[in-house]
């Protein structure tokens, strides 16, 4: 199952938009959060050659600008698709996908929206001292499971537990996105890539809000297995 890169920091080469926030298209049909402006979005779907009328549903991992800022703009030209929220997202976030029409689906707990690709729910996590709501996308192959984040503010390792707790039988072939590591300690970061070496995750891409010191820390102990994401890029989960 294929993954592209819509929206990065860094791209593939010339012609991207690149700013902060993320945005991946799984499997070409669903959205996992939609950057920090429209025009980036808009201008990297049509550059990847990504009819907006192809996306059927946007999951949006939390409630945070630089991840629904694309998301407004979209639903205006794309009405009544399904839109992916937690529970907790603000009222704010809720009234407005109505109001633009989407098909609000507010997802509290682990669910299939897609054969073999999954929502996590609702994770807590925190941010500035408050309480943060966040969920990733979990997409299951013959390969193995593949996570894919927005900001981790839950924390990796406690994402990915959670899904170990779905499929504890499959081994964890891919975790990729946002690993919110940025000012983090080197022995925090550390401790964090041996316990998802500890997990058996055997490919890993830290983009985002990660910071370059635990993409350099985790591309020095995944060597091959790192994978360096950027806008443009397809990822095969």
């Amino acid at each position: 199952m294929k993954i592209k890169v819509v929206f990065d920091s860094k791209s593939i080469g010339k012609g991207f938009s690149v700013g902060w926030g993320i945005s991946f298209l799984v499997d070409d049909h669903i959205l996992f959060d939609t950057g920090e402006k429209s025009v980036y979005l808009f201008n990297n779907l049509k550059k990847m050659n990504i009819d907006i009328s192809s996306i059927k549903a946007v999951v949006i991992s939390h409630d945070h600008w630089d991840h629904t800022g694309g998301l407004w703009d979209l639903l205006k030209k794309r009405k009544g698709i399904k839109v992916y929220a937690c529970p907790h997202f603000t009222d704010e976030f809720k009234e407005k996908a109505k109001k633009l029409q989407g098909r609000l689906l507010e997802t509290g707990n682990f669910a299939e929206i897609k054969k073999n690709i999954f929502v996590t729910g609702e994770i807590p996590g925190n941010y500035n001292d408050q309480y943060m709501p966040e969920q990733s996308i979990v997409v299951k192959t013959v390969n193995g499971i593949s996570v894919v984040t927005g900001c981790c503010h839950p924390g990796i390792v406690k994402i990915l537990r959670t899904v170990r707790e779905k499929f504890p039988g499959e081994r964890f072939n891919l975790a990729f996105g946002g690993f919110h590591l940025r000012n983090s300690e080197k022995i925090l970061i550390k401790n964090t890539i041996e316990k998802l070496q500890e997990m058996k995750v055997e490919r890993v891409g830290l983009t985002h809000c990660s910071g370059r010191e635990a993409e350099e820390m985790f591309k020095e102990s995944y060597k091959e297995h790192y994978i360096s994401i950027k806008a443009g890029l397809t990822i095969e989960a």
